[in-house]
Formats: structure tokens, C-alpha cells, sequence
């Protein structure tokens, strides 16, 4: 009876010991980042996935940085990059359809991890890019700036996407970038590490948004 208990524990076992499909960790020159990846958004998901078990993040730079704005990684040519080199258009031969999930409140809150795109003339249908992602920073909106950003979405959307109360309030208290909503795929946030974020944002950086000193992607695993 003992054996047989413990033969039937051992795939409870292998389950426990088998690694998360949905917390990455990020090792960064300025902290480590922690990332929870949705489950409503499975396609972004799995190719992230897919790319950090490849190493594909493993020393490249956050190549694209602006205060209260953003933080921008995963161009592949950033990892032999020369000092001010400009950055930006490295990518695999792929796009990941988008997947935007306002419905479900998944939006541009921040903390949240996004896919970089190509824009809406050559793009369209608004695929994201392979491997290039931001995490939001953002800003604090007064009542007065979140209807301006109303008005700008209404404009670059046809009146399709409309911030509800309850991302208005977040917008308001915790802050981010509410005009990109439903525009670009939101697929993961920071669930530790948010002050590493703060001060990569807060980076002095060039002419083309590049940190002058770089900041690097040591390495990115699952947890």
C-alpha cells in the first residue's frame, strides 16, 4: 500500500516541481522585474514564453525610454549595439495578432506589460511585433486630462473605445497611458520590481530616447 501511495504522489511531484508558463523574471543592470502573463491573451503569451525559454531576451537593452511614459526592450540588435547607435526596427520575420482584452480590464494601467507594433498605415490590423514590448509607466490624469484623452480616442478609433468608470478612477489614482487603449496589445503586468521600472524611466537618455548609459536584459527566465 506504500508503494503504491507513493508511486501515484509522483506526478503531483513532477507537477509541483515544473516551472510557471506565466511568471517571467527579468535580471536587469538596474533590479529584477517580475512579469505575470495573462491567460487571456494566449497567443501573446505563449510567444513570449517561447522566446524567453529561447534566451532571445538574454543582453539586450531597453533601447526606447521615456519619462512618465514608458520603457521599451526586446530589438535584437540591441544586444552588440554601439554607444547611440540608433535602435528600434530589429525583429524576428513574424507578428502576433492582436489581442485586446478592454472587455475583460485588461488595459493600459501601470505596471502593464505591452507589444510594441508597427503603425496603423502599414499595419493595419494592428499585429504586434514578435519580440519588442513596454512596460507602461505613464502618468496621474486629472478629471480634465482623462477627457481629452477621451476626445483623442474617439479620434484615432471612430468612438469604438471608451474608458469606463472604473479605468477612469485607475487612471486617476494609480496612473498610465490611457490613449494607447485598444490600440496595442496589453498581454502581462509587473507584479514585483515596479520601482526598477520607476528608475529605468527615470534614465538620462539622447536625442533618440536612448539611455545614454546603457541598461540591459541580463537575463529572463520563467520562475
Amino acid at each position: 500500500m506504500r508503494k503504491l501511495l507513493i508511486l501515484a504522489l509522483l506526478p503531483l511531484l513532477a507537477f509541483a516541481c515544473k516551472k510557471s508558463e506565466n511568471i517571467v523574471v527579468m535580471e536587469t543592470t538596474k533590479g529584477v522585474i517580475e512579469l505575470k502573463l495573462y491567460d487571456a491573451t494566449p497567443l501573446h503569451r505563449d510567444n513570449f514564453v517561447k522566446l524567453v525559454k529561447e534566451g532571445a531576451y538574454d543582453s539586450l537593452l531597453f533601447h526606447r525610454v521615456i519619462q512618465d511614459f514608458m520603457i521599451q526592450g526586446g530589438d535584437p540588435d540591441s544586444k552588440n549595439a554601439a554607444p547611440g547607435a540608433p535602435l528600434g526596427e530589429g525583429d524576428r520575420p513574424y507578428t502576433v495578432p492582436a489581442e485586446f482584452r478592454l472587455d475583460q480590464g485588461i488595459f493600459h494601467r501601470r505596471g502593464v506589460l505591452a507589444a510594441a507594433r508597427e503603425g496603423d498605415d502599414i499595419n493595419p490590423e494592428q499585429r504586434s511585433s514578435a519580440m519588442q514590448f513596454y512596460i507602461v509607466w505613464g502618468k496621474i490624469f486629472d478629471d480634465e486630462g482623462i477627457e481629452n484623452v477621451q476626445k483623442r480616442l474617439d479620434d484615432r478609433t471612430g468612438g469604438k473605445v471608451k474608458l469606463t468608470p472604473e479605468m477612469c478612477e485607475v487612471y486617476k489614482t494609480v496612473g498610465g497611458t490611457p490613449h494607447l487603449d485598444g490600440q496595442y496589445t496589453v498581454f502581462g503586468e509587473v507584479i514585483s520590481g515596479l520601482e526598477v521600472v520607476d528608475s529605468i524611466q527615470r534614465v538620462p537618455t539622447d536625442s533618440l530616447d536612448r539611455p545614454v548609459e546603457d541598461v540591459r536584459i541580463i537575463k529572463a527566465y520563467l520562475k
